[in-house]
């Protein structure tokens, strides 16, 4: 499509006073991305580049609703007493080893992930590292970063454990297993590479921490009260959840029903709920975030930006092994700042149109679209949608997780787990074949 170089560059701009404002914290996030928000709709007034339905289809209800109803199941599920039990096991066997800590806790988050939206994995994790830390009185801060890295790792593995795999699997026509075997030996390797970094980029604060456990002394078991009767009704709500998310491809409806479903049946079988405490729990402020930040994406996916990077790639080679690492390298640099589900939207026609005028096979660069897409969401607190809930859960606990914070942890995980994936696809599909 023709592009207007004007609107591409009124659509950067926009992009670095949003980015901008969170980087330097000038005010809150949400406050940053709605004044974004607004500036999009104001300058569609002027220029006219789309229509506001248009704007406002833009926002995502499925993700929306998505994360209101796990909240709301969440919510539920730790008034059972079950995340301070987990949280008092785990505690107990791995206190005094807090690498082994964090090893257990990113395994843990990262499977899981695989399977289910990486969103529902540190809705669920989060609390219990919370309530480890807060046994310690330690700062919950950098495992919690550990915890979103390792989500948003290991939901590259497969067709359901991140958006835009779902994506590329539907417009490709690849399978479950064909992500499995394609993206998952990446994925491990890059998990494994991941805990060596941790281990050295937090040496200082398991030094701390050893200093910290130490002046505590032995810790004793905490007796927890646990309501079975509820934790089993929200439980098997919750398992019925995860079902139904397996099976999403069969019955082809979107992610946000099963667990709007969950919440419904929660409400049946536990009619003492009281709601409004429910939701009092939900996270309202990361919600209106997301809200604006699909309108302030739409609104510059309208002004050519994410076309005009697309366009950049096609035309810099027609050399195979340079798109592999050109695809993999900017997806996941765009992905660190913009939504990579818009992006990798704009990818797959340029990467099939790429097939068709050079001869070459489009299944490998669609991995290196997904390594590129999955991975890069590490790099910035805006990266992922896990990156951001994570975020604003611990910014309700009292810890606020900065932008340049987050930043200056994510950027080296992306860089050593992207670098691995691009040699990792040129070995695989230039060099080895297979």
């Amino acid at each position: 499509m023709e592009i207007d170089l004007l609107h591409v560059s009124i659509g950067f701009a926009v992009l670095m006073i949003l980015y901008g404002l969170l980087v330097f914290e000038v005010m809150h996030r949400t406050a940053a991305a709605l004044l974004s928000a607004s500036i999009i709709l104001i300058l569609n007034v002027i220029l006219r580049f789309t229509d506001y339905t248009d704007l406002i289809r833009g926002i995502d209800l499925n993700t929306i609703l998505l994360l209101m109803s796990m909240m709301m199941i969440v919510s539920v599920l730790s008034r059972t007493g079950i995340f301070g039990y987990l949280a008092s096991k785990i505690l107990l066997k791995f206190y005094l080893s807090p690498f082994l800590l964090i090893i257990t806790l990113t395994t843990i988050t990262a499977v899981v992930s695989a399977f289910i939206d990486n969103v529902t994995t540190v809705l669920l994790i989060t609390p219990i590292v919370l309530e480890i830390m807060d046994k310690l009185r330690i700062d919950p801060r950098p495992v919690l970063m550990a915890v979103v890295f390792a989500s948003n790792i290991g939901g590259t593995a497969t067709l359901i454990g991140d958006p835009p795999n779902i994506i590329i699997g539907s417009a490709a026509g690849l399978g479950f297993n064909a992500f499995i075997f394609n993206l998952a030996p990446a994925v491990a390797l890059d998990f494994l590479l991941f805990l060596v970094l941790i281990r050295i980029m937090y040496s200082q604060w398991i030094v701390h921490y050893k200093k910290r456990v130490g002046r505590l002394g032995e810790i004793e078991a905490s007796k927890t009260y646990i309501d079975r009767s509820m934790l089993y009704r929200v439980l098997g709500v919750l398992f019925l959840v995860l079902v139904m998310f397996l099976l999403e491809d069969i019955f082809e409806y979107p992610p946000a029903i099963p667990p709007l479903i969950g919440v419904g049946l929660l409400m049946l079988l536990s009619r003492n709920i009281d709601i409004e405490n429910i939701l009092r729990d939900v996270d309202w402020s990361t919600l209106v975030f997301f809200v604006a930040m699909f309108v302030v994406i739409r609104g510059v996916e309208r002004l050519g930006v994410m076309d005009f990077i697309a366009n950049g790639i096609s035309s810099m080679t027609t050399d195979f092994t340079v798109l592999l690492l050109l695809i993999v390298w900017i997806s996941a640099i765009v992905s660190a700042f913009v939504d990579n589900i818009p992006f990798v939207m704009s990818m797959i026609p340029v990467i099939a149109a790429i097939s068709r005028t050079i001869g070459v096979d489009a299944i490998p660069l669609y991995w290196a679209l997904s390594l590129g897409g999955c991975l890069g969401g590490n790099g910035t607190i805006v990266g992922a949608s896990a990156n951001v809930v994570v975020a604003g859960i611990s910014d309700r606990h009292g810890y606020h997780i900065s932008f340049k914070t987050f930043m200056r942890y994510g950027m080296p995980v992306l860089f050593l787990t992207v670098g691995f994936s691009s040699i990792y696809l040129v070995l695989r599909y230039t060099i080895l074949h297979y």
